[in-house]
């Protein structure tokens, strides 16, 4: 087989940065984190990865691909037209460390803010009854593996237009497993409207796209929680109802502090 061409991107913090083309043996079956390796076998033992599991689970080998948010354990070096050059850089949304290798702290903090799994607490566990398909509606946003990619891609979040106000794809997928849970009590909607940032996504589906798990992020989770955000603070008829009843759309809960 012919030999791979990778231009992958070489740099730190504060210094001149560039790109460093390979040559790369290719044997059957080789993704990119393969080449990675290779090269750091190789040719250059300093190139900074960051990988795990190497096998589409952990969310650890992020990056982005030919100008795409990619795990390069999924991406085949077959998938490539033959003589293509294939550029590997790191997450443009998150600090780089070096190399390849990005500062995904934020994600973290963003996290430790959201209300975690709240039951009823008069109702002991062994009486939790519901139906599969509610388990199946928050089942599918359990597979999200933490790698950041829909953040990565997220407009929002890359062009930093919120000043952190916008708490990206990811966490209100992990917002909406915990609303739509048929045994969570806790009201996150005014946290997610405000703190939050939900109205700044414009869902055009860049998220979805690229999800190595297909969780359907912006049709399953953000439309339905900002569907519920409009029902409570913008439809005309409880704006009124509110208005003769003499009361106020609920005050935004307290920042969480700790992990589900």
């Amino acid at each position: 087989m012919p030999d791979a061409t990778l231009r992958v991107y070489r740099g730190t913090p504060g210094q001149p940065a560039h790109f460093q083309d390979f040559q790369v043996p290719v044997d059957e079956g080789m993704v990119v984190l393969d080449a990675l390796h290779w090269i750091q076998a190789h040719r250059a033992p300093d190139l900074a990865v960051r990988w795990n599991c190497k096998a589409a689970k952990c969310g650890s080998c992020s990056t982005e691909i030919n100008g795409k948010p990619a795990l390069t354990c999924k991406a085949r070096l077959s998938d490539f037209a033959p003589g293509e050059t294939i550029v590997v850089e790191p997450m443009r949304t998150f600090p780089l460390i070096r190399d390849l290798v990005t500062d995904v702290s934020w994600n973290y903090e963003v996290n430790r803010r959201i209300q975690p799994f709240t039951p009823p607490a008069d109702v002991p566990q062994s009486e939790w009854r519901w139906q599969q398909q509610d388990i199946e509606r928050v089942q599918e946003f359990r597979k999200c593996i933490e790698c950041f990619l829909c953040q990565d891609v997220c407009h929002v979040l890359r062009s930093h237009e919120t000043d952190n106000l916008f708490i990206g794809p990811r966490f209100l997928v992990r917002a909406a497993g915990l609303e739509m849970h048929p045994m969570d009590t806790a009201d996150r909607l005014p946290f997610l409207k405000d703190e939050g940032g939900t109205g700044y996504c414009n869902i055009t589906k860049c998220c979805t796209e690229v999800c190595p798990e297909h969780i359907k992020i912006t049709d399953n989770a953000i439309i339905p929680l900002k569907e519920r955000i409009a029902d409570r603070y913008y439809d005309p008829f409880r704006m009124i109802w509110r208005r003769l009843r003499g009361t106020k759309a609920p005050a935004p809960a307290p920042a969480a502090t700790t992990k589900a």
